[in-house]
């Protein structure tokens, strides 16, 4: 039976111009089994390939499919950003091109919000097809940001999820740069629904999480949710500030019973140590004031050089 609600699946793209129809036809394929009215919006986050020219193709032949381009490329996230701000439905599916996002949980992902769940989100299982090195890289991310950052994130859960349009909206609103969208979705509550599930392989084309987008991201979910790093310097300052005075006692019972030492190499690695400790606590600090200077700049999180959705 047809429903008079309309999804949105927004799926983000850079450089899988080979994986785009497969995505699409997967998702028309899985919706249409749904009774829902839909739409699908593909973000072109600057692709160097020729992903635009076939997302203009592909939609010229297909009244649901949208796309946006963005005059370069501005970061996963900013892009799922866009496809948000642009979505129309009654409610969002956000997931990747690559197909490692499998569109047959889509119609599990509307059934659980039919009973009534505000957000679905995904956790990825353990695959043991990947290499030792993402799976550890993986686990550091998400103990990291747990320890540091004042939010806790499941393991293995990523961007794929379907958001109520009540949900939706309180993200959209959300202005700035550099958003931790997973942390954003934790944070704002909801009823919420945890599916897990097993990704499927890459279609083709090599993964664009390295471990240095890895990072900043980690970066990125402490910086938005916490403040512990900058209380953690002030407890390890204050810590070596005492460590220090205890030394005092022990330099005058040295100068009074004739043992003072030379200690050239000592002075040396206390200075050093000192030094770089100030320096490590300063760059905390500085990431906390670029991230407040980046913000009064009031530069979009994103460009878009052309569209085919028509705003009003």
């Amino acid at each position: 039976m047809a429903s008079s609600k309309k999804v949105s699946i927004v799926i983000c793209c850079y450089n899988e111009e080979s994986n785009i129809p497969t995505v699409v036809n997967a998702i028309h394929t899985y919706m249409d089994t749904t009774g829902y009215q839909y739409e699908i919006i593909a973000v072109n986050d600057g692709s160097n390939d020729s992903s635009q020219a076939l997302l203009e193709k592909m939609s010229s032949e297909d009244p649901q499919l949208f796309y946006i381009e963005f005059s370069r490329n501005f970061g996963h996230q900013n892009a799922l950003k866009a496809g948000l701000d642009n979505a129309t439905g009654d409610c969002i599916i956000s997931m990747d091109a690559d197909m490692q996002h499998p569109p047959r949980i889509l119609p599990d992902f509307i059934k659980k919000w039919e009973e009534g769940y505000d957000i679905v989100y995904t956790r990825r299982e353990d695959d043991p097809s990947l290499s030792k090195k993402k799976r550890t890289t993986s686990g550091l991310f998400y103990k990291l940001l747990n320890f540091v950052s004042d939010i806790h994130l499941e393991q293995g859960v990523a961007d794929f999820r379907l958001m109520d349009r009540r949900a939706a909206n309180v993200l959209i609103n959300i202005e700035g740069s550099d958003l931790f969208i997973r942390g954003i979705v934790h944070w704002i509550g909801f009823k919420q629904y945890a599916m897990d599930y097993m990704p499927d392989k890459r279609l083709s084309g090599q993964t664009k999480y390295t471990f240095k987008k890895m990072r900043h991201l980690a970066v990125q979910g402490i910086l938005s949710f916490s403040t512990k790093p900058l209380n953690m310097a002030l407890y390890l300052g204050f810590g070596i500030a005492l460590l220090s005075l205890l030394l005092v006692p022990y330099a005058i019972i040295s100068l009074w019973t004739g043992h003072v030492m030379a200690g050239w190499v000592s002075l040396i690695c206390t200075v050093g140590f000192l030094g770089g400790l100030q320096l490590f606590i300063l760059g905390i600090i500085g990431l906390y004031i670029g991230r407040i200077f980046a913000k009064t700049k009031g530069f979009p999180p994103y460009i878009i050089r052309s569209s085919n959705i028509d705003k009003e």
